[in-house]
């Protein structure tokens, strides 16, 4: 899949700005991003999150620009989806949490999804007994004022970039596979115009043809105002369509770098690529 290659969508201005490859591996001692921009529509600076009285992320820095897909890689329990929950405000941090020029620090989530963040969580959290247009709508709850022209030009945008869903749209989302629910998920989140849109591993569970027309996606997203950061356990998918990547392990960012420079780093190589090439 050469993710560069994929089309924007009518959600999707074209993206503008370059990637750095270089490579990082010690963390600053300050806590400060050292690819951090000041125009940088998310920076997390020294990002600290007990979770369950265990230090579960320790010292993350890191930053995602406006049009660009960023990702954090790394095995299960690494602290990834942990992260996640801290910058959407579901769990405490300590640091600095910074969005759109904002500090997000004291915000509620509702405050935080109003100001252009969402984030779809692994479990995907639908609403089962609703119609998919209905969870779709659901979405656009905050826009409520835009009246329905607005809403519904959204909707077919949305069935555009998910011809299943639109197939679907009258079915209940609990009779859904696994993939068409993600591709909900997704949706309901575009619903809300986000700026930044959080992924928590959406390749979980899916059969391989699924998870590639996923990753499509991802890819034509990052090429209009929709930034993603993207948590994965699928690094070999993840470095291929994202822009910059991080890779977590206990807790802490181990190494930094444009995707581009990680896919032959030979460290990411032997522990998250060296299977996938392996078999092929």
């Amino acid at each position: 899949m050469d993710s560069c290659e994929q089309g924007h969508h009518a959600f999707l201005p074209e993206a503008r700005g370059r990637r750095s490859d270089d490579i990082r591996t010690k963390p600053n001692p300050r806590g400060l991003c050292r690819n951090c921009r000041v125009n940088a529509l998310l920076e997390l600076r020294d990002i600290s999150v007990a979770y369950g009285g265990v230090l579960a992320v320790r010292g993350v820095s890191l930053s995602v620009e406006a049009g660009s897909i960023a990702t954090v890689i790394g095995a299960n329990g690494a602290g990834k989806s942990t992260l996640l929950n801290a910058i959407m405000g579901i769990l405490p941090s300590q640091g600095h949490l910074g969005f759109a020029g904002a500090s997000l620090e004291r915000l509620p989530v509702e405050a935080r999804v109003a100001a252009g963040l969402t984030l779809v969580p692994e479990k995907r959290e639908l609403f089962s007994s609703m119609s998919v247009e209905g969870n779709l709508r659901l979405g656009a709850f905050l826009r409520r004022e835009e009246g329905r022209r607005a809403i519904a030009a959204s909707l077919e945008e949305v069935f555009a970039l998910f011809p299943r869903l639109s197939e679907r749209r009258r079915q209940l989302a609990g009779t859904l596979s696994g993939g068409e629910r993600q591709m909900l998920a997704m949706g309901r989140a575009l619903m809300g115009r986000p700026k930044l849109l959080m992924l928590d591993e959406p390749s979980l569970g899916l059969a391989p043809l699924i998870v590639r027309d996923i990753f499509e996606i991802i890819a034509s997203l990052k090429r209009g105002h929709v930034a993603i950061l993207l948590v994965e356990q699928n690094a070999r998918a993840a470095l291929q369509v994202a822009d910059r990547g991080y890779v977590m392990e206990n807790g802490a960012i181990v190494l930094e770098g444009s995707c581009e420079a990680l896919r032959s780093d030979p460290r990411v190589v032997e522990t998250y690529l060296g299977i996938a090439q392996a078999s092929g």
